[in-house]
């Protein structure tokens, strides 16, 4: 029986997460023969910039599209918070996982909290949407760029080049590093990226085979959620390097969605949130997607 092949970056958090989907679809298919096809992507080669300034797309898919197209691979494995608003037509997703923690962490060696930092403190994150979020709290904080896998972050800040920095507690407690969170930044206060904590499955249109595969992977309340998330990220016509923040979870009377707009420069925040029916997530998104440009966040977004 021919593999199923697994296209993924070479971080030590991409491969857990790759193992996690192989380990999902072998406890599904007791036969299934499945391989890792590990690559290096343009966002893992280019670390002395921040995201945002790289431009592009995708940063951290084209490698292993083009491993699925030049069929090296079958599927590719992403955070989908990586992933661009809409694939090229060759593409889809397969299946979306279970989402964990969509926090991010505050981790710093010396203090327990955000408001605890001395003014001036250096906190270490190259997302403009955290900077946004972390001038409109602190603005008196010294905002310093980071790059660089989960350890390699973590290294930085040991060795005192950071007072405190900023990372996504679905990484952290993925690679069993869940003791480094001193605070969770959570929502709605403190909005992560869309779709932030859920692993997403691509995989060639139109591979009807595969597509059987990973169906029964999916989560359907995660991919309510992250569909809004995305649908209002897309209204705006942002990208998964704009600071744009997003957050859906299911309540009692459907979808409740919150969204952020901010300026990493100045702090300034524009907000919206609502509430829709269950089964018409993109219908939210859109809404609250239209609430923040009808509040001002198409000026923050046109000069990015």
């Amino acid at each position: 029986m021919k593999p199923l092949r697994i296209a993924t970056r070479k971080s030590a958090l991409a491969l857990w997460q790759a193992e996690h989907v192989a380990a999902r679809l072998r406890a599904r298919n007791a036969d299934i023969a499945i391989e890792l096809v590990p690559m290096t992507t343009r966002g893992d080669d280019i670390v002395d910039r921040p995201l945002a300034s790289l431009g592009g797309k995708g940063l951290f898919l084209k490698e292993l599209e083009t491993a699925m197209l030049e069929d090296r691979a079958d599927i590719a494995v992403h955070s989908f918070k990586d992933v661009p608003m809409e694939l090229d037509a060759e593409f889809t997703i397969g299946a979306v996982l279970e989402r964990a923690d969509a926090a991010d962490a505050f981790i710093s060696n010396h203090h327990a909290r955000l408001d605890e930092l001395p003014n001036g403190a250096r906190v270490g994150t190259s997302s403009l949407r955290r900077q946004a979020q972390l001038r409109a709290l602190r603005p008196d904080l010294d905002l310093r760029d980071l790059r660089g896998n989960v350890n390699t972050r973590l290294a930085k800040l040991d060795t005192g080049d950071y007072d405190a920095i900023i990372l996504a507690c679905a990484g952290l407690d993925r690679l069993g590093l869940g003791a480094r969170i001193r605070a969770r930044l959570a929502p709605p206060q403190w909005l992560p990226a869309p779709a932030q904590g859920a692993i997403a499955i691509e995989c060639r249109a139109g591979d009807a085979s595969t597509a059987e595969l990973l169906a029964p992977l999916t989560d359907a309340a995660t991919l309510r959620c992250v569909s809004a998330e995305r649908a209002m990220n897309l209204h705006l016509h942002g990208s998964c390097t704009v600071p744009i923040a997003a957050y859906c979870m299911e309540i009692e009377s459907g979808l409740a969605l919150w969204g952020l707009v901010g300026d990493a420069s100045t702090g300034l925040v524009v907000r919206a949130d609502a509430v829709g029916e269950i089964d018409r997530p993109i219908d939210l998104g859109n809404r609250v997607g239209a609430m923040l440009l009808d509040r001002g966040a198409g000026e923050i977004l046109a000069p990015i």
